[in-house]
């Protein structure tokens, strides 16, 4: 079997290839995770979700002539 090296607690430690596959694996789900929540955090404080979600739509320029605006 295939061994590789990962880091653990700041000691190199040889392991399984599919362990340290996994080990990897969980570290990028959890960036991607944060990644995301960042990224939705960057744009509900934007007001970008606000824009999005205005129930007062901007009225069309039929609506403003009949209005005299």
């Amino acid at each position: 079997m295939a061994k590789q090296v990962i880091n653990v607690d700041g000691q190199d430690m040889a392991v399984r290839e599919d362990t340290a596959k996994a080990y990897r694996g969980v570290y990028w789900a959890l960036l991607s995770i944060a990644g995301f929540i960042l990224i939705a955090a960057i744009v509900f404080f934007s007001g970008l979700f606000d824009l999005a979600t205005d129930n007062r739509p901007t009225p069309s320029p039929a609506e403003n002539v009949s209005t005299g605006r």
